[in-house]
């Protein structure tokens, strides 16, 4: 009789917490993000003019094409994989890094024509810690300003403005580093024409 009066209270408990915690609370907050927030709580998705999504601006994809910007280099399963976010937990000294490294540094310079002595901004050529970072530095968007422009027919200008347009600063003045969503920049260029 004592044990079923200490488990009734537990049991209501139980249940009380769970709706509580389980259900209530994950509803309202779903509910004020997406009332506050829609584009995050929604993924932060850019669609087409068709209604189509192209992306996300929190998720890098790859860009093959040489008219497009290229984003970081993935470590994520087989690239561009958000279902296996990972950096490629490489040390510095790890020989593998830098042929890796080294590699890309000469594909780089290739891909977008430069001299064999033309310094390479460090994304291009090193994976992000999650393996799908979405910017790249200004640095990184002009060395292929030309690449992009001529696969497009455009002046190099014209590419660059869009760079220049795209570009944000630091977060509240002190926070990051200046950088350009490859997406946003990308799909600004598709609808350049």
């Amino acid at each position: 009789m004592q044990l079923m009066r200490q488990i009734r209270p537990a049991l209501v408990l139980l249940f009380v917490v769970t709706v509580g915690t389980g259900l209530i609370y994950p509803l309202a907050i779903t509910g004020i993000a997406q009332v506050v927030f829609p584009s995050q709580a929604n993924g932060s998705l850019v669609l087409r003019d068709d209604g189509s999504v192209a992306g996300s601006t929190l998720i890098g994809q790859n860009f093959a094409d040489p008219k497009y910007f290229h984003p970081r280099p993935s470590a994520a399963g087989d690239g561009y994989d958000a279902g296996a976010s990972s950096g490629s937990n490489l040390g510095p000294t790890n020989q593998k890094l830098i042929a890796a490294v080294t590699d890309r540094v000469a594909a780089y310079r290739t891909e977008n024509g430069l001299a064999a002595d033309t310094p390479v901004p460090a994304d291009a050529v090193t994976t992000s810690a999650s393996g799908l970072d979405p910017e790249i530095t200004p640095a990184n968007a002009y060395l292929q300003v030309n690449r992009v422009a001529t696969a497009r027919k455009l002046q190099p200008q014209q590419v660059r403005d869009v760079v220049d347009r795209l570009t944000e600063g630091r977060t509240l003045g002190v926070l990051g580093e200046p950088r350009v969503n490859v997406l946003k920049l990308n799909l600004a260029l598709d609808g350049a024409r």
